[in-house]
């Protein structure tokens, strides 16, 4: 599919409720992540994410690939973002919002209608793993 935005997000699970992330001046939460630099492995990409956003430290073997998803992309609709998702099954370091993260919260899929989440995750993830008994 084609794509005009290339980004990887992070699931990061605590007693069956969901990490999400909100950047300084925007509206939307999403999933810890961000774009894939040039010549960056997803995976890579993720690692560099997760430690510069929420200061832990990831191994490349502590990321379980979970899906692929396109969707328009959250407050730019005209483009398409494609965003590989990967469970992060462990971390080292206490979960720190630095550099854009503005604010953190942990949802479950009965998460407040007042909360906007990023298309993928609302539509696409959160369901998934709802359904997948990943959260409550």
């Amino acid at each position: 599919m084609k794509y005009d935005i290339y980004k990887v997000g992070g699931i990061i699970l605590k007693d069956k409720k969901l990490l999400i992330s909100r950047s300084k001046n925007k509206d939307f939460f999403i999933a810890p992540g961000g774009k894939i630099e040039k010549n960056e492995t997803s995976k890579g990409a993720l690692i560099r994410e997760l430690k510069e956003e929420l200061s832990i430290i990831v191994q490349e073997n502590q990321l379980r690939e979970f899906d692929t998803f396109y969707a328009p992309a959250a407050g730019n609709e005209s483009n398409i973002l494609r965003m590989d998702v990967f469970v992060v099954q462990d971390w080292e370091g206490e979960i720190i919002p630095a550099n854009e993260i503005e604010e953190i919260q942990w949802v479950d899929s009965d998460f407040s209608k007042e909360i906007k989440i990023g298309s993928i995750f609302k539509h696409e993830v959160i369901p998934k793993l709802k359904s997948l008994k990943m959260i409550k």
